[in-house]
């Protein structure tokens, strides 16, 4: 089943000439839903993970969600701020300024192999900034998967360059 038609688009938002791909239809929708996260939880059948990782805040619903199909544990990456106890972060750029995510610094076990996800990967700055944070954690990135990808932004191409396998279950052209 195509994940797209549980998509909906939403032209010029947040500006003009941006169709902003909102998945908020497609975690409403019983069928979208679940679909999404069994196809997710398919790309990696057979791979060995210890832990899932999700970027804040639709990778919280999703990778919950992937984790708990795939009997793992789940770590959230949050933005700055947000978590109570001892943290480390890492500092990204924006198209204009910078953001920073955290995790708590005992989130992984040494050497614990993550499934990294979030809804869409775009530029590929949030998500690469959560592989340098995992990796300072000890852990490894195994695999990153997203919903959508924008391949025309350029994110795959950064996250391959760590050595991260990229997987998406759909695409779209443009921004």
């Amino acid at each position: 089943m195509d994940v797209k038609q549980f998509i909906r688009t939403i032209p010029d938002y947040p500006k003009d000439g941006i169709m902003f791909r909102d998945i908020t239809t497609l975690l409403s929708d019983p069928v979208g839903f679940r679909t999404s996260i069994d196809a997710l939880v398919q790309l990696h059948q057979g791979a060995a993970f210890d832990v899932v990782a999700g970027i804040e805040a639709r990778g919280f619903i999703l990778g919950g969600a992937v984790a708990h199909q795939l009997g793992l544990g789940f770590v959230p990456v949050r933005k700055k701020g947000k978590l109570p106890f001892s943290t480390m972060s890492q500092e990204y750029d924006l198209e204009y300024g910078t953001d920073v995510v955290e995790i708590h610094t005992d989130a992984f076990a040494k050497d614990a192999r993550v499934l990294l996800i979030d809804d869409l990967i775009a530029t590929g700055g949030t998500a690469e900034a959560a592989v340098k944070l995992i990796t300072r954690a000890g852990a490894n990135v195994m695999a990153s998967s997203f919903v959508i990808e924008l391949p025309m932004l350029g994110g795959r191409e950064r996250l391959e360059a760590l050595d991260i396998e990229v997987l998406s279950l759909c695409s779209y052209d443009g921004h």
